[in-house]
């Protein structure tokens, strides 16, 4: 059991260098997007502003989560803290929400029924073309990451994001590519704004931002809830789990398996099996706490509980 047949998402170190690229990216957007809302007046300006300073601190959020989910198992948590790693990255969804979404939409609404103001579109132009640029080299860093580990599990990239167990990960790629986006719609209102003279345009702009970032937000919210209520493995995790028990030596038919991840890449296992040989019960109960032990030498592994199988039960096969 030392060398891990499961399948690895990805290395701590990659997640934490993603998580700090788009912190750095994030801060000075906010700033600069912040500074040319306040000199042009466009409410598509004020609704980038809004999302990137709600993705800087997301990112304080996801860092922390980075943080707490390593601690070691313990005493009180004999499961380890991997779940508040989806706790910190359901704070940060819900941060993207009220301070990005709700921000966006609201000022876009004013803003329709609003005094039409002359911004300098040329000034909005230069910051959103260098916002661009910082938020695409965050988003690649982050697309790298994902499509190393698509590739290794076989998916399609999105698919994967969808389906990762790591909640920071999914959290950087997806509002990266939801700024990326959020630019093109916020430069699309500037653009119709000064070509048709209508300051409706901006204001739209702005609400197409809020709408975007608020769908992001509930998809994330929603996958971080699943996690935390228990979120099982596919067949092919499951399939790979049931090969890498029935590897160890001492095991020789595995009859249940319960897996859940109780945080990003750590796995609680409950199965039950039968050992190799003829010992008697309080040898069988010692031989038990012993393969557990070597079990959870797995890095994927954080705890594992193995009972004796019925004789009646049929085996489970990868």
């Amino acid at each position: 059991m030392t060398s891990p047949t499961i399948p690895s998402e990805s290395t701590g170190g990659e997640s934490l260098l993603t998580v700090l690229v788009a912190l750095v990216a994030n801060g000075l957007l906010a700033a600069a997007k912040s500074a040319a809302a306040v000199a042009t007046g466009s409410a598509s300006m004020v609704a980038e502003a809004a999302h990137s300073w709600a993705d800087t601190g997301n990112e304080v959020f996801l860092l922390v989560a980075e943080r707490t989910g390593r601690r070691p198992r313990d005493e009180e948590h004999p499961r380890g803290y991997g779940r508040s790693t989806y706790i910190w990255s359901l704070f940060a969804a819900f941060g993207l929400f009220s301070a990005g979404a709700v921000v966006s939409l609201w000022h876009g609404v004013t803003e329709l029924t609003g005094e039409e103001a002359a911004p300098s579109y040329t000034v909005n132009y230069i910051v959103l073309g260098v916002a661009f640029v910082l938020e695409g080299v965050s988003f690649a860093q982050a697309t790298r990451q994902v499509h190393g580990a698509a590739r290794h599990f076989g998916l399609h990239p999105l698919r994967f994001v969808s389906r990762t167990s790591n909640p920071t990960l999914r959290a950087v790629f997806l509002e990266d590519a939801a700024a990326l986006l959020g630019i093109l719609l916020a430069g699309a209102g500037i653009a119709l704004h000064q070509l048709t003279g209508e300051a409706v345009f901006d204001a739209l702009g702005s609400i197409a931002v809020g709408v975007l970032l608020a769908f992001v937000a509930v998809f994330l919210m929603h996958r971080n809830m699943e996690y935390l209520l228990g979120e099982g493995l596919t067949p092919e995790l499951r399939s790979g789990v049931i090969a890498q028990l029935l590897e160890h030596p001492q095991i020789e038919r595995l009859t249940y398996l319960h897996v859940e991840y109780v945080g990003p890449q750590r796995l609680f296992v409950v199965a039950a099996v039968d050992l190799t040989g003829d010992d008697r019960e309080g040898d069988l109960a010692v031989r038990l706490r012993t393969v557990e032990a070597e079990i959870e030498r797995n890095p994927l592994i954080e705890d594992a509980i193995l009972t004796l199988a019925p004789p009646d039960e049929p085996a489970l096969t990868p």
